[in-house]
């Protein structure tokens, strides 16, 4: 079985790792009422995604 020679220095492990850092999700304005919302999800106040309403709500 093989066994490392020498001990992975804190540099080498930290450079290996630097990409899986976590990111916030993005998030866009919705085109028919400005509410924020993630991208490419049908928005939650007025059911509108891709030019289209997918979802009936009720907005009083």
């Amino acid at each position: 079985m093989a066994v490392p020679k020498r001990r992975t220095s804190k540099a080498r492990k930290r450079k290996r790792r630097s990409h899986m850092s976590r990111t916030a999700p993005t998030v866009a304005p919705c085109s028919q009422c400005g509410t924020s919302r993630p991208t490419h999800v049908v928005c939650p106040n007025c059911g509108f995604y891709m030019g289209r309403t997918l979802v009936e709500t009720d907005i009083d």
